[in-house]
C-alpha cells in the first residue's frame, strides 16, 4: 500500500490562496473611493445586464470582482441578510460592517473545506454616513479576511498598480466629477508605463451612494448621458435624476460566470 502524499496545512493553504488570486487577477478592476457627498464605484464592464456593483439595502453596496455566478450567489444571500434583520430588528440595525463579517464567515468557512475550491471573488462593501467621517468600506478577501479601508480600495486586475496611483492623488472632498476623472484615469492607466487607454461611458459601470438624497435609499447608478456628462467635468449632471436606475435590489436570480 503506498504511503499517501503529505501536504502541510500552511501549504494547502498558500496554495489555495494563489489559486483564487490568480482567478481575481484575471478579472478588470473596481474602483471605490470617497468624495464629498458620499462613495462612488467605478467598474470596468461593458455588460449592462452582469453587475459587478449592486445595491444591498438603504445606504449600503456591494461591489466583486472575479467569478460572476460565485459572487452573484454572495450578493443575493447579502440582500437577504439585510431584509430579514431590517425586518425583525430595525432597518438602523443593518450596517456594512454586519455584513461584511457575514460574508467574512461564508469566505472562511468555504476557504478551509477541503472538499471546495475556494471563491475566486474580492469584495467590496460599503455605507455612506451622515458626514464623510462616518463613511465606511471594507474589503473582503477569498480566504475571509476583512480589512478596514481609508478614503479608497481596488480589487482586482492592476489593484496595486491603480492602488498606488490614487493614493497620490485622492483628497477629501473631492467632487464627484473630479472623483469620478481620478478613477477612470485610474483604471485607464497600462501597468507597463505605456499610454492610457481611452475609456468611455459604455465601457463603464459607475452608481454612487450619495448622502445628500432625500429618500432613505442612498444607492444610484449614473447612467447614458448623465454619465457622458459628468466625464466631461459638468458638475450639474450629478443633480440628474432622469437616467439613474432605481430599482429595488432583487434576491433572486442567476447568470452564467464572467469576469
Amino acid at each position: 500500500m503506498s504511503t499517501p502524499f503529505y501536504v502541510s496545512p500552511q501549504q494547502a493553504m498558500a496554495d489555495r490562496a494563489e489559486y483564487a488570486r490568480k482567478g481575481i487577477a484575471r478579472g478588470r478592476s473596481v474602483v471605490v473611493l470617497t468624495y464629498a457627498d458620499g462613495i462612488v464605484f467605478v467598474a470596468e464592464n461593458t455588460s449592462r445586464a452582469l453587475h459587478k456593483v449592486s445595491e444591498i439595502y438603504d445606504k449600503i453596496a456591494f461591489a466583486a470582482v472575479g467569478r460572476y455566478n460565485e459572487f452573484e450567489n454572495l450578493r443575493i444571500g447579502g440582500v437577504r441578510y439585510a431584509d430579514l434583520r431590517g425586518y425583525s430588528y430595525d432597518r438602523a440595525d443593518v450596517t456594512a460592517r454586519g455584513l461584511a463579517n457575514v460574508y467574512a464567515q461564508t469566505l472562511g468557512t468555504i476557504f478551509s473545506s477541503v472538499g471546495d475550491k475556494p471563491y475566486e471573488v474580492e469584495l467590496v462593501v460599503a455605507e455612506v454616513g451622515r458626514t464623510d467621517g462616518d463613511d465606511q468600506i471594507y474589503r473582503l478577501t477569498p480566504d475571509g479576511s476583512v480589512v478596514d479601508e481609508k478614503n479608497y480600495v481596488v480589487v482586482g486586475g492592476n489593484a496595486d498598480s491603480i492602488g498606488n496611483y490614487l493614493g497620490q492623488r485622492h483628497r477629501a472632498g473631492m467632487a464627484l466629477t473630479e472623483a469620478l476623472k481620478l478613477a477612470v484615469d485610474g483604471l485607464a492607466r497600462d501597468p507597463n508605463g505605456g499610454s492610457p487607454r481611452a475609456l468611455t461611458p459604455e465601457q463603464l459601470e459607475v452608481a454612487v451612494l450619495d448622502r445628500k438624497r432625500v429618500q432613505q435609499r442612498k444607492f444610484k447608478r449614473i447612467l447614458g448621458g448623465q454619465l457622458g456628462r459628468l466625464l466631461g467635468g459638468d458638475a450639474s449632471a450629478a443633480e440628474d435624476e432622469e437616467s439613474v436606475a432605481d430599482e429595488p435590489p432583487a434576491a433572486e436570480g442567476g447568470a452564467p460566470a464572467a469576469e
